[in-house]
């Protein structure tokens, strides 16, 4: 069974996409993280690291099944020739674990890309050149107008190999800042990882599930949300956005569910 967390009507499931090690060592990641910080890191998650000392990464999707719908958050690192095949360990295994959650690309019907890298992309469009389609065919793809501003600076292949194939198909709808979901839930803008960079919330009661992106990529930034990532294209809104999230908890029980972690769920 797959892990998942129920708020309210709402059911987010945690899709496994493959697992790998970072491309650079950690202490490059986070420079300004002490021995004391990465020791506590550590106890929280040691699957983070691997026998080799490597940043041992998950690479996940989420599943929110509603009342009204499927959305998914992110697409994965993708088939074998996706974006992120110099780098990840493609190809993934979304569509198995989208199938294990009963859940067929057709009923899908959001797609919320957190931000333009590769690995949270992979499986939005499949295709060679001149072939290219959404993987999710009924689906509404949701990325920040900021973003996609922002291509050229994140990854200009992008353009091509995602966005052209989206807007030709009519599936892709950018936002400016927060909106709702039509299936429950709301997009959160949390910008600073990449300009546009998005994130979802779902609440019911005092009880809330944010499905985080790249906000925070280690148990190192949860324990101490100052610390910049090297690979955060503004640091301080970053944080910014990082300390925002965190504070929801101070209105109840908060839980995360993001990618990189060992575990998928963390309650913070």
């Amino acid at each position: 069974m797959l892990p998942s967390l129920r708020v309210g009507p709402h059911t987010v499931i945690a899709l496994s996409d493959g697992a790998g090690p970072f491309f650079a060592p950690r202490s490059e990641a986070f420079p300004d993280a002490t021995d004391e910080q990465w020791a506590a890191a550590d106890r929280f998650d040691p699957g983070a690291l691997d026998a080799e000392g490597r940043w041992w990464l998950r690479f996940r999707a989420f599943a929110i099944r509603g009342e009204h719908g499927v959305t998914l958050v992110d697409a994965g690192i993708g088939p074998a020739g996706s974006p992120a095949a110099a780098w990840a360990p493609v190809p993934g295994v979304l569509p198995e674990a989208l199938a294990a959650a009963g859940i067929a690309p057709s009923d899908v019907d959001t797609v919320v890309l957190t931000h333009l890298h590769t690995d949270h992309v992979g499986w939005a469009v499949v295709g060679g050149e001149g072939a290219a389609r959404p993987f999710f065919p009924n689906a509404e793809y949701l990325l920040q107008r900021a973003e996609l501003d922002a291509i050229d600076a994140i990854n200009p292949q992008l353009r091509s190999r995602l966005v052209d194939p989206l807007r030709s198909t009519g599936r892709l709808r950018l936002l400016d800042g927060d909106a709702p979901l039509r299936g429950g839930g709301r997009v959160i803008a949390t910008p600073g990882h990449t300009p546009g960079h998005q994130s979802v919330l779902v609440s019911a009661g005092r009880e809330s599930v944010a499905v985080t992106g790249d906000l925070l990529v280690h148990a190192v930034q949860l324990l101490h949300p100052a610390l910049a990532y090297a690979h955060e294209m503004d640091p301080a809104r970053a944080r910014e956005s990082r300390e925002r999230v965190l504070r929801a908890r101070e209105a109840g029980v908060l839980h995360l569910a993001t990618p990189h972690l060992t575990e998928p769920f963390v309650a913070r």
